[in-house]
């Protein structure tokens, strides 16, 4: 029996056929829809992940359940078991089918597992007696000849692979809502900043476009280190199959196509397998996923960034709910709390890719222990901050607000400024000396200045160039124009909808689905 046919490409979001709770009668069931809502404690004295229960989503939380975990484990050793099976060893069709018919876990069987845990101090060995305890035919041969991270590793491998499947179909969903925010606002001119300064003006529509292009390069690692994924398979102990190959008395045709055949059983190519490992898969592996998602992280982090500014500036503002309360001191206020979360979470995420680094560095010859407390948060956390904030800035994205007014007064009030360099080309086709015209533009525009911020007035520079001789025939008026100052930004736009954004949407076509309002 195949625990998972296939291979699928990374960028489907394909989520495999997963154990989870049916509350109406107690136990485990396979389903690939939403997970029901978590547990709760019995009591507020139990600490609850706010990542749970305020940001990650239903289906990423189900990817790295319990129930996910060792519903995983069951079908490994099923597809260890059938396995031995088919290559000849003496395992009968009616200990495969206990197995078959255990791979639900009940909350029987978590008791069970947590009794013998207690008792044996091992977890994985409390899974094996609890499988064993509901079907004891089997129990003899479960886990025939495998270590523990047969499972482990094996079963966070593909944790791994559907993680960042979802992932990549939520960074499409916030690429496409931004590209249609883009294309809306393609030719209206903003203010630009270099160092948080005016500077050349750009369009909302390119400003957004960047972001999202941003995020499309991200996309396309995720999708990269989703598609090189392989899996560990049946390695033995220190990675040698020495007890694979006793196993079949020294057959190691048969050690390899046992290999070949538990990738296949779950839905891995048998040519994308770690070729060479200790005790555990190479878990420099751990650090290139983190560092993937820790990279798309500081897009969304610079992302909201930029709009918390311009809301600072009251030119773009994220959705506001009718009800929503900005302070319990001062009811005015309109906080861009949905980006200050995304980059919370965004920051969380950043800052666990260099323990996987690290956990790297320090694994001692074919495995130390050590990884394993840090490694049991590390690998699920990034995944749900990142599944958090990946739905906030969707939200976010679908409902941006543009304060056009706003927008158009603030690049009025600049253009004096941004138009100096302009008129001092035309003054120089005109014939005018380009040093003496620099001097001149220069010493009008600090006297505005020291104007603006001395006394609060009005920007005169114009009025000051007005009167200028060496400006005389220049086309002052002309040169106030904002659309002018733009130069290919709204091209720009255009050939990222057609090249960029168009491709992400044919391949996500059927993941792209309007935002949802928060919980939270």
């Amino acid at each position: 029996m195949a625990v998972h046919e296939g291979d699928p490409p990374p960028h489907t979001g394909y989520r495999p056929q997963t154990p989870r709770f049916n509350a109406d009668d107690a136990t485990m069931t396979n389903s690939s829809s939403d997970a029901d809502t978590p547990p709760q404690p019995d009591d507020f004295r139990t600490y609850v992940s706010p990542l749970a229960t305020r940001n990650a989503s239903a289906e990423m939380q189900e990817i790295f359940s319990p129930a996910r975990k060792f519903g995983s484990w069951r079908r490994l050793w099923l597809a260890l078991a059938e396995a031995q099976h088919e290559l000849g060893l003496p395992i009968s069709e009616e200990q495969l089918q206990a197995i078959r018919d255990r791979l639900d876990l009940t909350h029987e069987d978590f008791a069970r597992a947590r009794r013998h845990e207690e008792r044996l101090r091992h977890d994985v060995m409390a899974h094996i007696h609890a499988l064993g305890d509901a079907a004891p035919e089997a129990r003899a041969i479960l886990h025939l000849g495998a270590t523990s991270q047969f499972v482990n590793c094996n079963a966070e491998l593909l944790q791994l692979r559907d993680g960042l499947a979802l992932l990549c179909a939520k960074t499409a969903r916030v690429i496409d809502a931004l590209a249609d925010f883009a294309q809306t606002w393609r030719d209206l001119p903003c203010l630009g900043f270099t160092h948080f300064q005016p500077a050349q003006p750009t369009t909302v529509g390119k400003r957004a476009a960047t972001w999202a292009y941003d995020l499309a390069l991200c996309l396309d690692r995720l999708e990269r280190t989703g598609a090189e994924l392989r899996l560990r398979g049946v390695k033995g102990a220190t990675g040698t199959q020495a007890s694979f190959l006793e196993l079949f008395e020294g057959d190691s045709q048969k050690v390899e196509e046992l290999d070949r055949l538990v990738c296949r059983k779950l839905g891995f190519d048998p040519d994308k397998r770690y070729l060479l490992t200790g005790q555990t898969y190479p878990r420099v592996v751990d650090a290139f996923v983190l560092s993937e998602l820790a990279a798309t992280a500081s897009v969304i982090h610079k992302m909201c960034n930029d709009i918390r500014l311009l809301s600072h500036r009251r030119e773009i503002e994220e959705p506001f709910g009718a009800s929503q309360v900005g302070s319990s001191a001062m009811p005015y206020k309109r906080n861009p709390m949905r980006c200050e979360r995304a980059t919370g979470l965004c920051r969380l995420v950043m800052t666990l890719a260099p323990g996987a680094w690290a956990t790297e560095a320090t694994q001692w010859l074919e495995r130390t222990l050590d990884d394993s407390s840090f490694r049991r948060v590390a690998l699920p956390e990034p995944f749900l901050a990142l599944d958090g904030a990946l739905d906030i800035v969707h939200n976010v994205a679908s409902g941006l607000i543009v304060n056009q007014e706003v927008v158009k007064r603030a690049l009025r009030e600049e253009m004096p400024f941004l138009a100096s360099e302009n008129l001092l080309m035309q003054a120089v086709k005109l014939g005018r000396d380009r040093q003496q015209a620099h001097e001149a533009i220069r010493r009008h525009s600090q006297d505005a200045a020291t104007r603006i911020k001395n006394r609060g007035a009005d920007n005169d520079l114009m009025d000051r160039l007005r009167e200028e001789q060496l400006l005389e025939g220049v086309d002052l008026s002309g040169a106030m124009d904002p659309a002018s100052y733009v130069g290919l930004a709204p091209n720009q736009v255009d050939a990222f909808l057609r090249d960029v954004a168009g491709p992400i949407r044919d391949r996500y076509r059927e993941q792209l689905q309007p935002a949802e309002d928060l919980s939270v």
